[in-house]
Formats: C-alpha cells, sequence, structure tokens
C-alpha cells in the first residue's frame, strides 16, 4: 500500500497518508487510456459544423452559356463546387462523435493514470487548502513551496483537486497559468493525462477511493 507523506499550505510535513492499492498502485495501461482520453474529447464535439453542397447554395438555375458554339467548357449551373459561391464538395454536415464510454473502462483508466502520477513523484497529498479570503498570493506561494515552479510565468500544469466546492479556492487560482482547482468527484482522464503534476487534499484522495474502488 503506498504511503505519502502530508504536507501543509507550506510545504510543512504533518503527518502521511496510505493510498489504496486498488486505486493508487494499478497497473499502466496506456492503450486504454488514450482509448478514454479519445473518446472523452470527442464527446465534447458539438458536430454542428455544416456546409452548403451544390443542391443547398442559392442561385444558379440557369445555365450559364449554351453547351456549344462558345469556345468555353460547357457548364450547366453556377452552382457547381468549381464555381466562385459554388456549393462545397464532400464538405463537413453535421454528425454526432458521441462514443460510448463504460463506466469500467473509465474508472480503469483514471486508477492507471493517478497510479503513474505516484510512481513519477508527481503526486502530492495536501493535509488541507483553505483560504481566509479570496486571495490569489497564498495559493502562488504554496505552489512555490511544492512545485518549486514560478507559476507566474510557468506553463506547466498543476491540477490541485479538492474534496467539495470552494469557490474562494477556486477563484482564488482562476487567474493563475497553468493552474485548474477541481472538485475530486468531477476529475477525469483528461484533466490528469494534461496535468504534469497534481495536488490532492487528503479530503480529495478519500473521495477518490471511494468512487474508483
Amino acid at each position: 500500500m503506498p504511503k505519502l507523506p502530508l504536507v501543509d499550505m507550506a510545504g510543512k510535513v504533518v503527518g502521511d497518508i496510505e493510498l489504496k492499492d486498488g486505486v493508487f498502485n494499478a497497473d499502466y495501461k496506456e492503450s486504454l487510456i488514450h482509448q478514454i482520453y479519445v473518446g472523452l474529447m470527442a464527446n465534447k464535439r458539438h458536430g454542428t459544423h455544416d456546409t452548403k453542397g451544390k443542391g443547398e447554395v442559392r442561385g444558379g438555375g440557369k445555365k450559364p452559356w449554351r453547351q456549344k458554339g462558345t469556345g468555353n467548357a460547357r457548364h450547366g449551373s453556377r452552382r457547381s463546387p468549381i464555381w466562385k459561391g459554388g456549393g462545397v464538395t464532400f464538405g463537413p454536415t453535421p454528425r454526432k462523435y458521441t462514443q460510448v464510454l463504460p463506466k469500467t473502462m473509465r474508472h480503469a483508466a483514471m486508477r492507471s493514470a493517478l497510479s503513474q502520477r505516484v510512481r513519477e513523484s508527481n503526486f502530492t497529498a495536501l493535509s488541507e487548502v483553505k483560504l481566509d479570503g479570496y486571495k490569489t498570493r497564498p495559493i502562488v506561494e504554496m505552489l512555490k513551496q511544492l512545485t518549486q515552479d514560478d507559476h507566474s510565468v510557468s506553463t506547466s500544469h498543476t491540477l490541485i483537486l479538492i474534496g467539495s466546492q470552494d469557490k474562494v479556492v477556486m477563484k482564488s487560482a482562476a487567474n493563475i497559468p497553468g493552474v485548474e482547482v477541481i472538485v475530486a468527484d468531477l476529475v477525469n482522464v483528461v484533466h490528469i493525462v494534461n496535468s504534469k503534476r497534481i495536488l490532492a487534499t487528503k479530503d480529495a484522495i478519500k473521495k477518490l477511493e471511494e468512487v474508483l474502488s
């Protein structure tokens, strides 16, 4: 059973926490993670793209010129795709991109991705993230202590997982480049894969273990 030091916002060790093997010590399954990642991204697409084909373009009822005798190539309609303003050949039309992603597969991919972050030492357990008011500086100072990055100029992505909705924390971190705060039960494989490091509170870890066990 993996064990991680539990640190506070100042980076001081205040204890340790044991992680469930089934959630944070799962085998790395790259193909499964890729399949779920692609599926989740596809499910975000609205599929409302549309272009007009030859039969949908306005006008073009009259033949541009007679068939023979003009020296020009023969044409039957100005709606032809080779004319300016004509229809589009094989253009995109509305369609659904939805992929079926069973919960067992999504959870397995989550366990695999989280376990890989733990093995890479890019998963930090926090005792809590608590602010007195809407202040960005405490979050920036915490990130400097825990990640050794200056997120005012850093392009690395840090994912902060909290146990429940906290508007103060979420809004305070909203304008820090490369930082995203998400409630644990709303996180998915896309968030984990796109992040280079994860900071999770003790409550968030418990919630992940409850959902993914």
